[in-house]
Formats: C-alpha cells, structure tokens, sequence
C-alpha cells in the first residue's frame, strides 16, 4: 500500500493505493516549505494522517511545489513525523510528479500550469533539463498566479472593456486598497491571485481578457518550452489551468507549431500507474 501526494501551493491531493487501484482519495491544504514552517508542515501532514481512517501506507511518495534539493527534507521530517510507522519516504518537485505522470518511462516534455507554472525534459528516468520557473514575480509565465497578475494590474490601469473593472470589484467584494493588502502585506499572494482565475474563465469571449490569457500561454511556451528540444516531441500539460483553459492553451501552441500531447487536471492517475509495482514499462 502506497501513500501518494500531489501537491502544489493551493492544494494537495492524496491518495492511497494498492495494486494500481485506488483504496482512498482526498483533498487537503496545499503545503509548500518555501512558504510554510516546520510546524505548519507537520500541522498538514497530521491532518491527513487522521483523515485515512486507520490506513498505514507502506511507502510516501510526495511531489510537491517548493520541494527543492534544500527544502525536502523539512517535508520528509514532517510525514515520517505524521507516519511514524513509514520509513520508506521519498519526496521529490511536483515537476518530477508531473514528468512520470504524464510520460511514464519514455522521453518527453512535461508542463505543470496551475497556481504556478514549470517544466522539464524528462529522458524517462529524471529530469534532465529544466527552465527555472522563477515564482510569480519573475516568471511563472501562463499560471494561474500571473494570469491573476495580470488581471488585477490591467483592471485597476483601466486596460481592459468599460464596466469589467466593477463588476470584478463586486463579485470579489474586494476594493483596489484591498488588493494592494493581499498581494503585498500578507501571506500567499500567489494563492490570492490564482483565486481569481474564474473571472477570466467566465470571460473569455472579452475579446481584451483572450488576448491577455493568449499571450500570457505563449510566453509561457517561448520563455520556457522552446528551450527544450521542442520539435521532436508531445508537450503534456497537468494542472487546473491548463486543464480549463486548453482550448486557448491549442491556440497558443498552433502559434509556433508545438504539437500538444495529454493536457490532465490532475497528475494523479498517471502517478498511480507508474508506481504501481506490477508496472515496469
């Protein structure tokens, strides 16, 4: 019996499984140590150790946003703290989660957007190549954190069609001074703006909010995509943005030619079947 977690900074999704099938599935707090303490980590990973109703897994896989070489082991401490009786723990980038789901043991190009955005050549065993993402701020090109950026910034510069800028301030219940608290004065900017990804969703046929999603998707594949050997393979895409947002994301890659491979919500399924022990190829 395997624990497996996916996680990004908005959410993290688990799910116990034996054989290829899936025993248990559920939705927890998204956990990254870049953001997060040594307690607030543990406080999560106990939180869903309750939640599995007595299961005891004999292995965790964890992929998770901000697992980088520095911060993994605070999230190993953290499980085996929760899963005493767990030795067998590895935690890795939800980058490395994303490439086995989505190219199992073969070469390709794996893509996460969801509250952030990253991507790999993977030659079907690790990682080989990888464009640094560089967060919010600096990149994250297409997810659902810039597209809420992005957002905010052309609404309150008046950018986008007459009455969007309102309408968006009433459905949020939020005030331009309000904004300016939650991206700069408070925890998780990043979570707070990707929240506001469902405005553009319900806006698409704004021909201003296309433009900005459009453009947005094809910095992310010219910033990052195009640095890898783009041309001999798929592109797959996981994560919510991707996943709700792929007719625009086609759009994007017809714009340099990029043939798109699988485009998922979640990594999951592919996880389970790649660590499934009967699974070998």
């Amino acid at each position: 019996m395997i624990l497996i977690a996916d996680s990004g900074s908005t959410k993290t999704d688990w799910c116990v499984a034996e054989n290829g099938c899936i025993l248990r599935r559920i939705q927890a707090e998204g956990i990254n140590p870049v953001y997060q303490t040594d307690e607030e980590l543990c406080g999560a990973a106990r939180g869903v150790a309750r939640r599995l109703d007595g299961l005891r897994p004999e292995a965790i896989r964890f992929y998770g946003a901000g697992c980088i070489p520095t911060q993994t082991e605070r999230v190993r401490h953290a499980l085996r703290q929760a899963f005493a009786e767990t030795d067998d723990v590895e935690v890795g980038s939800d980058m490395l989660g994303a490439a086995r789901a989505l190219c199992g043991h073969h070469a390709g190009i794996a893509c996460i957007l969801g509250t952030g955005s990253n991507s790999c050549y993977y030659d079907g065993a690790k990682i080989v190549a990888n464009v640094s993402p560089l967060g919010f701020i600096l990149g994250d090109e297409g997810s659902g954190a810039v597209l809420g950026k992005l957002l905010v910034g052309s609404l309150l510069k008046n950018q986008l069609a007459p009455g969007l800028k309102e309408e968006f301030l009433t459905t949020y219940a939020l005030t331009p001074a309000d904004i300016i608290d939650r991206v700069y004065r408070r925890p998780l900017p990043n979570r707070f703006l990707a929240s506001l990804s469902p405005f553009l969703a319900a806006h698409l046929d704004d021909p201003g909010i296309h433009r900005l999603v459009l453009d947005s998707f094809r910095d992310f594949l010219r910033r990052n995509v195009m640095q890898y050997d783009w041309q001999a393979y798929n592109v797959h895409f996981c994560g919510s943005i991707a996943y709700h947002y792929q007719t625009i994301l086609a759009e994007a890659a017809a714009t340099y030619s990029i043939r798109l491979g699988q485009v998922v919500q979640s990594p999951m399924e592919g996880l389970v079947r790649y660590h499934d022990s009967r699974t070998t190829t």
